[in-house]
């Protein structure tokens, strides 16, 4: 790592960023595991995603605090992610492809931020609608269905990259296990292997899911994680593969706060 970069990392704020960000989102991916259950269970009819937990948020007594400090957690995480796009990546070498990562990521978490504030102030949306009205606009050009079916596939890729990366456990070098009891250390490898696989199999879904909108020319059959979720559930056995798959973002939410922990920032 570049002195630059060094610097960078070792401030307080990028510590607090890094924190405060990890934690935001380990959480909403147990919201949104906890929500894919209840509809799973036929116990509840909100979107299996992130708008779905926090509109579930929203109608309880505390929604509001929570959300608050969500959407500032999501915040953070996207500006910590800009600071390493901009001065580089802990863990990894230099490089632009890490500094990319970081780059898209900060703009989906400041994307994610929008969408809490939404939420606060009454005017949320279904996320699922956004992405097949966004998907709609765009197959209408002449070269839409390929740009779509192109962005579908960069999603499988992602996915299935997550998957290496959780079979490989390549996480664990992001973390100071040093500080980890041998214990400690095995659970959180558990946990970070069995959420991160878990996500990747559900974003790969959601990038076939794309695919096939392309294919099909059908804006509705594209959709983010509810999507994806819901066609699980509407498989042979598909209550029970719903309910592995949100039980597995549970999990990757539980390492996420592992990760706020013990990330090396």
């Amino acid at each position: 790592m570049t002195g630059e970069a060094r610097r960078a990392s070792d401030s307080p704020a990028a510590h607090f960023l890094a924190r405060a960000g990890l934690t935001a989102r380990g959480v909403i991916y147990i919201l949104v595991g906890v929500v894919a259950v209840l509809v799973a269970l036929g116990q509840s009819s909100r979107e299996a995603d992130q708008s779905g937990a926090l509109q579930l948020l929203a109608g309880k007594p505390y929604g509001l605090v929570v959300l608050w400090l969500l959407g500032i957690g999501f915040a953070a995480y996207s500006l910590w992610r800009l600071s390493e796009a901009a001065f580089g990546v802990t863990g990894e070498p230099p490089g632009a492809g890490p500094r990319l990562k970081s780059l898209a990521r900060a703009v989906i978490y400041a994307g994610l931020a929008s969408l809490t504030f939404e939420v606060i102030s009454g005017s949320g949306s279904s996320q699922r609608q956004r992405q097949q009205d966004v998907t709609g606009t765009v197959m209408q050009h002449p070269a839409g269905r390929w740009v779509v079916g192109i962005a579908g596939l960069v999603v499988v890729i992602c996915g299935l990259a997550l998957v290496i990366e959780g079979v490989r456990k390549k996480f664990m070098k992001y973390l100071r296990t040093a500080e980890m009891s041998p214990r400690m250390r095995r659970v959180v490898k558990w946990l970070g292997m069995t959420g991160t696989i878990a996500r990747g199999l559900v974003f790969a879904l959601v990038g076939v899911l794309v695919i096939d909108a392309a294919i099909t020319h059908k804006a509705s059959e594209s959709g983010g994680i509810d999507k994806a979720l819901l066609t699980l559930r509407n498989q042979p056995f598909g209550e029970f593969l719903m309910l592995l798959a949100a039980l597995g973002l549970v999990i990757f939410g539980v390492y996420g706060l592992c990760e706020a922990r013990w990330r090396k920032v």
